[in-house]
């Protein structure tokens, strides 16, 4: 497979970084001639200075043989001639493309296949919105991820120091749960531990746990962590992601919105119903205070500056909001806000490229979410008859090592699985899969 990725940012710099892991044949298209000597030095791949919209540069890039076009470049402009180009002058069967004008990503005859035929766009802004409304809806969670229309959800759970879970192994722990259930991953820090029965549980460890959606309350409760329904919100920054925010929430909760830049207040009290908006500085301590921050069931930062959201969070934080989540871009600083103590943080770069990756995948996967800053995939993988799980017990399957099967999903019946239970065809099946064990899986599906 041959793959031409026209910007080399962050999120074509990670989209590069896991194609090149599994040995697809990768060349990345970008102006910035330092930035690709940076990235070619580091990853071994090809790179092409040029514009993304010129057709010569293309052609140097090989266009012609790739199977797919990646466009991720900072200007929408870019990314919709790229894909334009590939499609009209250098066939290329497959286009994808990050799209954050809504006047653009919400025209869906633009896009389509009569005109761009871009499949899919994706608006990193309205996805991060997205990811933050299912965080509310299940507050005391650190991601979550939904399958099967929501009935099932794969959610973080954060142990507390006075959790029955701490010093436990993980048999131990569902005993006293009385509950069954599989922990996917855990996540301690930096690293990942593939679980089983003998792991002990350590306090601040997050379990990433698949369950149906009405029993999460139950289990996060008996693991010592505050279940309640989210009724009032804060919100800094009032760009395109509070927007949307906002205007999602506003007719069901009570909505703040702080915003500084008086142009973009103005914008909000025109265009949202409910929702207060409040000029001022979202780090202001005495602005937080008089507006009730303890009283907020969720303090979420989403202005345009990394330091600004984490510092702001944990100022909201130490002022009683319940749960604080931040927007994050820069990488090296993701893990950084989980240690100082933000509950959940979202970086719209590792969500864009998580988005794309799902895309690219074989054999019999329905879709596909990266976690725990995108080092787990959560795969849904159907049963058929072309595949070779199919018809087999598990215990009978040699499923690749660092690889869990989280749930069985048959005819609207969620199965928590054990070794004997049989893949039957038409069965999904979500497996926690690590990096380096997502090429061995697929080819156990084809």
């Amino acid at each position: 497979m041959r793959v031409v990725i026209v910007g080399a940012g962050e999120v074509g710099y990670n989209i590069a970084k896991f194609l090149t892991y599994e040995g697809i044949e990768v060349i990345i298209i970008d102006r910035d001639g330092e930035r690709l000597r940076k990235i070619s030095e580091e990853l071994d791949i090809a790179v092409v200075e040029g514009e993304g919209s010129d057709p010569s540069v293309f052609k140097v890039a090989g266009a012609k043989n790739a199977d797919l076009l990646i466009a991720v470049t900072n200007s929408d402009e870019t990314n919709m001639i790229a894909c334009l180009l590939g499609k009209a002058l250098f066939g290329i069967t497959r286009r994808i493309a990050r799209i954050r004008n809504p006047d653009y990503f919400f025209n869906k005859e633009l896009l389509g296949k009569n005109y761009l035929d871009i499949d899919p766009a994706i608006n990193p802004e309205f996805e991060t919105s997205n990811a933050i409304i299912k965080l509310l809806e299940v507050p005391f969670a650190t991601e979550v991820i939904e399958f099967e229309g929501g009935k099932i959800l794969v959610a973080g759970l954060k142990i507390p120091k006075n959790s029955i879970a701490v010093n436990k192994d993980l048999r131990t722990l569902r005993n006293l749960l009385n509950k069954n259930f599989v922990v996917g991953v855990i996540k301690r820090y930096e690293d990942i531990i593939v679980p089983r029965g003998e792991d002990i549980i350590k306090e601040g460890d997050i379990l990433y746990i698949p369950l149906k959606k009405d029993e999460f309350l139950e289990i996060s409760q008996g693991l010592g962590i505050t279940g309640y329904t989210t009724k009032k919100v804060m919100i800094l920054g009032g760009g395109r992601i509070g927007y949307y925010i906002a205007k999602s929430l506003e007719d069901k909760i009570e909505v703040k919105i702080i915003e500084k830049n008086e142009e973009k207040c103005q914008f909000l009290s025109k265009h949202l119903n409910k929702a207060l908006i409040l000029y001022g500085d979202g780090t202001d301590k005495q602005l937080l205070v008089e507006e009730n921050i303890k009283d907020m069931d969720a303090y979420i930062a989403v202005s345009g500056n990394d330091e600004i959201n984490i510092m702001a969070s944990l100022l909201a934080k130490k002022l009683g909001a319940k749960k604080v989540i931040a927007l994050v871009n820069k990488t090296e600083y993701i893990s950084l806000a989980y240690e100082l103590g933000i509950q959940s943080v979202l970086s719209p770069r590792l969500l864009t490229a998580s988005i794309i990756l799902r895309y690219l995948r074989k054999g019999d996967i329905l879709s596909l979410t990266a976690i725990a800053e995108n080092k787990v995939e959560i795969m849904e993988i159907l049963g058929s008859y072309r595949s070779s799980i199919t018809n087999k017990a598990l215990k009978d399957i040699k499923f690749p090592k660092n690889t869990v099967i989280g749930t069985i999903v048959r005819g609207g019946e969620i199965i928590i699985p054990t070794g004997e239970d049989v893949i039957k065809e038409g069965d999904k099946l979500i497996v926690f899969v690590l990096k380096e064990s997502v090429k061995d899986v697929e080819k156990l599906l084809t």
